[in-house]
């Protein structure tokens, strides 16, 4: 069949699906251990079963999801060793989109950056940690978009709901201050043009945030 002609409304459900699922498993609303079954979650989503079994399937690939053939299907228990190695892979790819990035940015890029950060410390002082979590996407996401290298954002896509559903769980109102000041100084070294510097601060921000998870214990929740 040619392309054009493709059904596209089973992919768009699917998305759709995809993206309530994961944020639910994300904010603990599906807790970590809790089974999961295709058609109780197609009735709540007011949805076929199709399109979710096609969401559960993706979030399987992220780790958000596990399934055992025959048995069951469930939301994956926290593993803080394995959201630690994830995120480790996570601060490599963000230094990457620094590296390639920060060279692109345009003025409107650092204006987007700097009022991400706003948000984000409006939402660290305000307690608001989901509000936070979405900031600080915003902000880094100026910087894998400029990068342009559509690997290094599929790999951040599917590691990144994994760390952020154990830093939700862990999050420090005196680890959101602290990114904060490493966001400002993120967008001068891209408003500069310093690479290295946008680099090297991307590099603090990440090692600061697995310092954090080092801190936490590794018995599945």
């Amino acid at each position: 069949m040619p392309a054009s002609l493709v059904p596209v409304g089973r992919v768009l459900l699917r998305d759709q699906a995809l993206a309530r699922i994961r944020a639910a498993i994300v904010a603990g609303d599906l807790e970590p251990g809790a089974v999961v079954k295709d058609a109780d979650l197609a009735a709540r989503l007011g949805l076929s079963v199709a399109p979710v079994r096609a969401a559960l399937a993706r979030l399987v690939d992220e780790g958000l999801v596990e399934a055992k053939p025959q048995s069951h299907t469930r939301v994956t228990p926290l593993r803080p060793r394995q959201v630690r190695d994830a995120a480790a892979v996570v601060r490599a790819m963000h230094e990457l989109a620094a590296r390639e990035g920060a060279p692109a940015t345009t003025g409107d890029d650092v204006t987007a950056m700097r009022a991400a950060n706003e948000r984000f410390a409006a939402a660290v002082a305000a307690g608001d940690v989901d509000a936070a979590l979405a900031a600080d996407d915003d902000l880094h996401a100026v910087l894998l978009a400029r990068a342009g290298n559509a690997a290094l954002t599929a790999t951040v896509d599917r590691l990144t709901p994994s760390i952020r559903r154990l830093e939700r769980a862990r999050f420090a109102a005196a680890h959101g201050r602290e990114s904060v000041v490493l966001h400002d100084r993120l967008i001068a070294a891209c408003a500069a043009g310093d690479v290295a510097a946008a680099v090297a601060t991307t590099t603090e921000i990440w090692t600061a945030l697995l310092s954090e998870l080092e801190e936490t214990d590794d018995e599945p929740r």
